[in-house]
């Protein structure tokens, strides 16, 4: 990822793949980073990498624990340099989801999920025969990040698509490019996770 970045920002999932992997593009359709969850793998392991041929690592992301609805998924660059981390809210994320964003052991950001029953909505409808592939046009969850006095900074939302998953971020206010940096990474892992739980 090359700062400054161009937002919009377009992250569309990759369906015919084993592992889960996506690309993000900026605003002018030029690919920044390419995402590839680990298979196989205790502790939950994602690469961010520069490009789709995966040669470039940029950042990873690593679970401190295995299988845990309160784990923490930490941040590093390429050189292994600690940029944060994430974390569920546990218990509270499973009606609407909720994430921290930490630098050390200080809560910077939130994100929350603006209406949950738009997810339950989508996903019910996904499961209907036939119709349930259109769902992607119907139903579009979005999360907002802010800081904890309450000011927006970035928000996720799905568009619609048709066989794919497809989300755009747009920035709502100045950030330094390590709080970037961090609220992009926690919208990554924040994807995948929130994917695999419909």
């Amino acid at each position: 990822m090359k700062f400054p970045i161009r937002y919009p920002l377009t992250m569309i999932f990759k369906l015919v793949a084993l592992a889960p992997q996506f690309s993000v593009r900026d605003a002018e359709g030029n690919l920044i980073a390419y995402v590839k969850q680990k298979l196989f793998k205790l502790k939950e392991a994602v690469t961010v990498f520069a490009d789709e041929g995966q040669g470039t690592p940029l950042f990873s992301i690593n679970a401190d624990r295995v299988f845990d609805i309160s784990a923490r998924y930490h941040f590093a660059d390429a050189q292994g340099a600690d940029l944060g981390s994430v974390k569920r809210r546990g218990m509270r994320s499973l009606w609407r989801a909720h994430y921290e964003i930490l630098e050390g052991e200080t809560t910077v950001m939130i994100i929350r999920e603006e209406n949950p029953w738009v997810k339950v909505l989508d996903a019910l409808f996904t499961e209907i025969p036939l119709v349930g592939m259109f769902s992607g046009y119907v139903f579009h969850p979005a999360y907002a990040a802010s800081r904890p006095d309450g000011t927006a900074v970035m928000r996720m939302k799905k568009k619609p698509a048709f066989f794919e998953g497809k989300f755009e971020v747009e920035k709502l206010s100045a950030l330094s490019e390590q709080e970037e940096k961090r609220v992009l990474l926690s919208y990554l892992m924040m994807l995948l996770l929130e994917r695999a739980r419909g």
